[in-house]
């Protein structure tokens, strides 16, 4: 029977009308069949799998949950480390760098190597890395792993090659930055205090070497005790006792005085010469109460002291406010002199660090700049002015300005379109920033060879769209503009709002563009969509607005033949236009529940819009009978037809936004007509009005507002066609992605309703499941349809019948359209429950929240038959996706998930193209909707345009995803589009504008597409290839068996075509076109949270994207030939740059030892003096990041040169060292030969390094 059956699969597959009938024709997954291909189908694949390579490219954003700071005076560099083991090094603009160790520990400090191109990074997991610069993609060179205590605090003097660390155990080491090996020399707790001290100090929180003497250590501990380490001599110069904690310490440039930041909100400042005591205590924020004491402050986190030479010295620290003023914004406050200013600031602080232009700390340190990171922000302040203005940041760290909820990514637009929209969005820039550089100015960048326009669109939460210039691996921002602009704004807590998504109604779902005609579109959560134009002059329009009754409107109780007979919407041939229902607000039943009211209040009067993007038209679905609308599952436009087309769970509604009107409005039901190819159960839309409001507003991912923050979710069975019951436990043990369910209907499992019975012979009823957290207990609420028992006519229930009150009538069960960007989720990972999860969370981010089935509230579930039960049991992937599992009760509810529109052929006997809309189901059914669009410009305006479905086209496993077109030679057919005119441009009246349409006239479609067309269909499961008109199926590939597809799209990659998918298994896959052969499968991202899966997109050239966190895009290739060019794109993080040299302080200081003491830290910490270090106290680990940096460096002079400096410091030689003391010594020694005498009277007094 088996293969009996193979044989018909073969024989439906050749076959021109086989993919109608059956979606099961095909090959196994990954081995693509072909039926015989005609003979004018003659493509010439020229891709290839050595074509395709996956990399990352550049991250953008800002860095997510930041936890450290560095900053190289010399290089001009700043890092940020963050608490997932990131870490970003930023430069000029162009210049920005990602690295991610390996074991996600959170980075707790920074150090950089100033001047050598290296990098040191303290992680929690008590680990120290030595991270090189040298090469564009930075690599680990070393690390060393602590075993039996915890790195607090790490400092690295100017020009050193010992780091010194401190520990949780209050201990000290010392590590060689060279060979990372850890020293014998070792200043343990108990030698640095006094004996007679009984307590510990505690941990380690400061470590710093003198200005005045580098062979003075100072150690701050936590508990208030501060030492003063002589490192020579091994012992303590004199110890500090406060009673208050210590959070840092900061010298005075002369190493005669330090400043301390205490935990009750002081600062004092201590004197060498005396140490009893400190000579001056302050409390900046804490003011005298009238009892003489003084008011509690919060403690001051972080303190630096500067100074200069033509002022007062600078004092900055975070934190100190007292704690009487309730919810007071972070601070960072400013001490010049006796002047105090205290800058609020929007996030909390993370770090802070003053800008001083020498890198020596024995110098006046003349700051210039104080960089503040937040959690959420990087901010620069300016102190070289008075009022302290910030610089403007040349960085995109403002993606996150409010939550990103969905991405779009378009790659090689019209290159007139970037200059446009920056000068647009140039107008409404901020004023008021710093006149100076921005400070951090190192590494350098320039353009690569290969660039082209690519733009970045992201929607936000609170209704905002922002539109990003990519191009050439960098974001920089062009364009933002706010749709919630265009509505009424509501009332907090009472209204229409209120009754929808209360904290966020505006926020965006997706969005549509055209980039030819610059028409874009915007679809919201609150079931609206906005419809936009492009002028480059401000105006004052009217904004239409259109209400849609996309619901379905049968009586509650429904027998097949009035099913069949009484559609609930319009004919499929009717083409005159539905009018829409009055909005009235006062419209309902006699008890309030709202209909025919829309979520939002559109704007009806006159109002000014500035140049940009201008809203010319709303369409939003209205409430029906105290049901709120279904959100919006896809939408596509077209600028040619003038048409929008756009469906949720309900149906498919077509809009002539041209003439304002609507066109077509029906359920999917309807739009099959008599070759519907299910045989359906009668189902009632609406059996219980409540329950439904409760679910269907589902946002992109909606959260339950207790402590948890649970994520209910929407789960999904998609159902296939299965011919009798073997092939139906046959697919039930094979699928892996469908659920078992509670299916008994009563109390008593073994009675079986004669309705089930029937279905049971059949076994051809497709069945869509809503699950929710209830199901962990077996039980599962039906939002629109109510429990019955066998044989009785389903009734609706009364008014005074029971209902689902948890959160009253008509309101949805939640309040906040949570961002992409905050979905961290962790998906379950057991077969039995996990996929079953994973699956119905990814397919809530469709948008598509309406499979609902009703079933009793029992525990115990109803299989087909023991064998089955079993094998569910065992097998835990076994869970049913075919149409065998039904109820009584449960309701088909088929959503549109994808639509195109293009020209194509509607019916098999047409010989033209004509303009068409595909539309794709959840069911995995293709239907074509011809059209008839009037050509000239007079007619389009006035007549109407006709539409009528044709039936289905084929069939296919899952979801359909994306539509796709070739022409007869493989290459993809553009949609027809009209070319962009200002609507608002002043009109010549000799000279009338008319619409410029491109690839819409039937006579150039007649010689390109008149001998037919490919058109490529992608499901969740598998990829089909079919020719036009015959609707034959060329070929077939399952892409997945034990996953399904998340995204894809036929993009242009390597100067061809090819089909890019992102599966939920983490896999990106690329398959040729036309013959879908497999080129690349890469293991990439395992899918951990719905954020990946919601902003995932795809784009030409071989790109695409994803929100990598909340507040960072992440940017990938799939382009072999992007990632050979990937080194000459990015920027160059270290360049060759002299040190400065230390200032000469004179004869007068040095005489009077004014001078630093050096110390020769080899001799002191060497093995050869210290001995070595125990073994089981660390462990060096060396990296991978040599070599391997090598291998990728660019050719010629600059890769021989970063070959010379990876070979000296692999030999433990400091990088760039050997040219440093050549020219060193060539200008001492002719600056000698000439001034031998004069630098001998000179000099005679001073030591040989003060020359």
């Amino acid at each position: 029977m088996k293969k009996f059956r193979k044989v018909l699969d073969g024989l439906t597959t050749s076959s021109p009308g086989g993919t109608i009938g059956s979606p099961s024709c095909g090959s196994a997954a990954g081995t693509p069949t072909s039926a015989p291909t005609p003979k004018e189908i003659d493509v010439q694949e020229t891709l290839v799998s050595e074509n395709f390579q996956l990399c990352k490219t550049v991250r953008h954003g800002f860095p997510y949950q930041p936890t450290a700071l560095a900053f190289d005076p010399v290089q001009k560099i700043l890092a940020i480390g963050s608490r997932t083991g990131g870490v970003r090094i930023l430069g000029r603009p162009g210049v920005d760098c990602y690295c991610q160790h390996e074991s996600g520990a959170a980075v707790l400090q920074l150090q950089f190597l100033i001047n050598e191109g290296a990098l040191v990074t303290a992680c929690a997991d008590d680990t120290l890395h030595l991270w090189n610069l040298r090469q564009r993609r930075p690599a680990i060179l070393h690390s060393l792993k602590f075993n039996r205590e915890r790195v607090t605090f790490c400092h690295l003097p100017f020009q050193s090659k010992w780091l010194y660390v401190g520990t949780e155990r209050g201990n000290t080491h010392m590590v060689n930055i060279e060979s990372f090996i850890l020293s014998g020399y070792v200043i343990m707790w108990n030698k640095a205090i006094e004996l007679a001290t009984k307590t510990h100090p505690g941990p380690v929180v400061h470590l710093s070497d003198s200005p005045k003497d580098e062979g003075k250590l100072l150690i701050g501990f936590e508990s208030g005790t501060v030492v003063q380490w002589d490192l020579r001599c091994k012992k303590a110069d004199f110890r500090i006792y406060y009673d208050e904690a210590i959070h840092s310490v900061s010298w005075h440039h002369e190493g005669k005085q330090f400043m301390c930041s205490h935990s009750d909100g002081s600062l004092t400042m201590w004197n060498l010469r005396n140490t009893t005591k400190p000579f001056q205590v302050t409390y900046p924020h804490g003011k005298i109460q009238r009892d003489g004491r003084k008011e509690s402050c919060k403690p001051i986190l972080k303190v630096e002291y500067k100074t200069s030479r033509s002022s007062e010295p600078f004092i900055v620290f975070s934190g100190g406010l007292s704690y009487d003023k309730a919810g007071r914004r972070p601070t960072l406050t400013i001490m010049h002199g006796k002047a105090i200013t205290v800058l609020e600031m929007d996030y909390p602080i993370v770090e802070f660090m003053v800008l001083c232009e020498t890198p020596y700390n024995n110098e006046v340190q003349e700051p210039s700049a104080v960089v503040v990171l937040l959690e959420k922000d990087l901010i620069v302040v300016d102190l070289t002015q008075s009022n302290f203005p910030v610089f403007e940041n040349p960085y995109p760290m403002d993606v996150h300005e409010s939550p990103v909820t969905c991405t779009a990514y378009f790659a090689d637009c019209p290159p007139d379109i970037i200059p446009i929209l920056y000068s647009i969005g140039a107008k409404h820039k901020k004023t008021g920033y710093s006149q100076k550089e921005w400070p951090i100015s190192g590494g350098t960048w320039t353009l690569g060879s290969q660039t082209y326009p690519e733009v970045i669109i992201t929607g936000h939460a609170d209704g905002s769209i922002k539109f990003w210039d990519a191009s050439a691996i960098t974001l920089q921002m062009l364009y933002k503009f706010k749709t919630s602009k265009v509505f009424e704004k509501p009332k907090p807590g009472e209204g229409r709002a209120a009754d929808l998504v209360e904290e966020d109604p505006f926020a965006v779902q997706m969005v549509s563009w055209c980039p030819q005609s610059r028409i874009f579109c915007v679809v919201g959560i609150s079931a609206h969509i906005i419809l936009y134009r492009f002028s480059k002059y401000d105006a004052n329009t009217q904004i239409v607005c259109l209400d849609i009754r996309l619901q379905c409107e049968s009586d509650d109780v429904i027998t097949p033949s009035e099913n069949e007979n009484n559609p609930c919407f319009p004919e499929p041939g009717s083409h005159s236009p539905q009018a829409p229902h009055p909005a009235s607000p006062s419209s309902g039943t006699p008890e309030g529940v709202k209909d025919s009211i829309p979520c939002l209040k559109v704007k009806d009067r006159v109002v000014r819009v500035p140049p940009g993007y201008q809203a010319e038209l709303v369409i939003q679905l209205l409430w029906v009978d105290g049901e709120p609308p279904q959100q919006i599952s896809t939408l596509d436009i077209n600028s040619a037809y003038g048409l929008l087309a756009f469906g949720n769970c309900n149906g498919l509604a077509i809009v002539d936004y041209l003439q304002k009107t609507i066109l077509l409005c029906m359920s999917t039901l309807d739009l099959y007509g008599a070759s519907d190819p299910y045989q359906r159960l009668t189902r009632s839309p609406r059996r219980n009005r409540q329950s439904t409001s409760e679910f269907s507003m589902r946002g992109l991912s909606n959260f339950y507002s207790d402590s948890k923050k649970r994520i209910r979710t929407s789960y999904q069975s998609l159902t296939e066609l299965s011919d009798n019951q073997q092939s139906i436990d046959m697919e039930r043990s094979k699928s892996p992605t469908s659920v078992q369910y509670p299916t008994s209907l009563h109390n008593d499992p073994r009675v079986l309703p004669e309705p089930v019975a029937s279905l049971r012979a059949s076994h051809c009823s497709p069945v869509f499941y809503l699950l929710d957290n209830d199901h962990v207990n077996g039980h599962c609420t039906s939002p629109t349809s109510q429990p019955c028992s066998a044989g009785k006519p389903r009734v609706p229930m009364g008014p005074e019948g029971p209902r689902l009150t948890r959160r009253g009538p008509g309101r949805p069960p939640f309040r906040k359209a949570q961002s992409a960007a905050c979905m961290e989720i962790s998906l379950p990972v057991s077969h039995t429950e996990g996929y079953a999860s994973r699956r119905a969370m990814l397919q809530q981010l469709h948008g598509v929240s309406m499979y609902s089935h009703d079933e009793h509230h029992s525990s115990s579930a109803y299989c087909w038959n023991e064998k089955a039960a079993a094998e569910s049991r065992e097998n835990s992937f076994s869970r049913s996706r075919s149409s065998s599992v039904s109820s009584i009760d449960r309701d088909t509810k088929e959503a549109i998930t994808t639509l195109q529109f293009g020209e194509s052929y509607g019916r098999k006997s047409d010989a033209l193209p004509t303009p068409c809309l595909w539309v794709g189901t959840s069911l995995g059914v293709v239907v074509l909707i011809p059209m008839s669009i009037p050509t000239d410009q007079e007619e389009r305006m006035e007549e109407a345009v006709t539409i009528g479905p044709c039936g289905t086209v084929l069939m296919l496993k899952g979801s359909v995803l994306r539509f796709g077109f070739l022409d007869c030679m493989g290459a993809v057919i553009q949609s027809p589009y009209e070319a962009w005119r200002d609507p608002n441009a002043s009109e010549d009246p000799d000279r009338p504008r008319r619409r410029k349409l491109v690839n819409f006239s039937p006579s150039s479609s007649q010689d390109t597409c008149g001998d037919g067309h490919l058109a490529v269909v992608c499901s969740e499961k598998q990829a089909k290839v079919i020719l036009m008109p015959s609707q034959s199926c060329l070929f077939v590939h399952n892409i997945t068996e034990s996953s399904f597809v998340l995204r894809a799209d036929v993009v242009s990659a390597c100067n061809s075509v090819c089909l890019a998918c992102f599966c939920a298994n983490g896999h990106v896959m690329t398959l040729s076109l036309p013959s879908l052969r497999p080129l690349m499968d890469v293991n990439y991202l395992p899918l951990t949270d719905m954020r990946i899966a919601r902003t995932f997109c795809f784009t030409n050239g071989g790109q695409a994207l994803y929100l990598s966190s909340p507040t960072e895009i992440q940017r990938i290739t799939y382009s072999q030939e992007m990632c050979d060019n990937l080194q000459e794109m990015l920027g160059e993080l270290f360049t060759p740059i002299e040190t400065p040299e230390a200032q000469n302080r004179g004869f007068l200081k040095g005489f009077f030892g004014g001078n630093a003491n050096t110390v020769d830290r080899e001799e002191l910490f060497g093995e050869a003096s210290a001995g070595k270090a125990s073994r089981s106290l660390a462990q060096h680990i060396p990296g991978q990041g040599g070599m391997e940096g090598m291998k990728v460096a660019a050719g010629g002079v600059v890769g021989d040169l970063a070959r010379a400096r990876i070979a000296l410091d692999e030999r433990g030689q400091r990088l760039g060292e050997l040219e440093d003391r050549t020219a060193l010594m060539m200008t001492s020694a002719e600056s000698f030969s000439k001034h031998a005498h004069e630098l001998m009277l000179k000099c005679k007094d001073k030591k040989w390094y003060q020359l």
